[in-house]
């Protein structure tokens, strides 16, 4: 059955990475590439200290942090132990699909779709009730997740388990989070 779902995954994928055009490949590298969404984090943090008191603000994003900084750590311990090669990695599937980016280290899950949607998903779950915009923000992991099919390097469970994870981990660190704002600050974590 495994063995199954795995060649549903690569034909899949292989499908997916072939409808690629190459006068788009500027933009999903431009897409895929972490520090180019620096202004996005900055605004996110920005919204909290304007959205919320300011201890609140701080304690909101020390969460924010944590969540990040669990779900990669979570993330780079299943690729340590799972050992997954990355699609651009694998000599089968070297000449049937395009490459833009050839990093070597393993592909299951994604490091990119798990922190993406630990940090949307936790800021929607705090501004669900004061910008009903915030739903927006999901454009950008998923934006993030498509690029890692089309530069060749995640396979489309790799993206799922990721956004997945980080879904996950978001809520945990949202209770969490809320916990610490009713106990540590005497603030109303319902109040927002």
């Amino acid at each position: 059955m495994l063995e199954q779902i795995n060649e549903w995954d690569r034909e899949l994928f292989v499908y997916l990475n072939s409808l690629g055009i190459e006068s788009y490949d500027a933009f999903w590298i431009f897409v895929t590439d972490f520090k180019h969404w620096i202004p996005l984090y900055l605004f996110l943090f920005i919204l909290f200290f304007v959205s919320f008191p300011w201890k609140k603000a701080m304690l909101i994003s020390m969460f924010l942090i944590l969540s990040f900084v669990a779900t990669m750590g979570f993330t780079f311990l299943v690729k340590t132990m799972s050992l997954r090669l990355r699609p651009n990695n694998q000599p089968e599937l070297r000449d049937l699909i395009r490459i833009l980016q050839e990093p070597t280290n393993y592909s299951f899950f994604s490091g990119h779709a798990s922190a993406s949607f630990v940090a949307s998903t936790f800021v929607v779950l705090w501004f669900k009730k004061k910008h009903a915009w915030i739903y927006l923000i999901y454009a950008w992991p998923v934006l993030f997740v498509m690029s890692r099919i089309y530069v060749g390097v995640h396979f489309p469970s790799d993206l799922l388990v990721g956004a997945l994870v980080g879904i996950l981990f978001a809520h945990i660190f949202y209770r969490l989070s809320l916990l610490a704002a009713t106990k540590i600050y005497k603030i109303d974590g319902n109040k927002r």
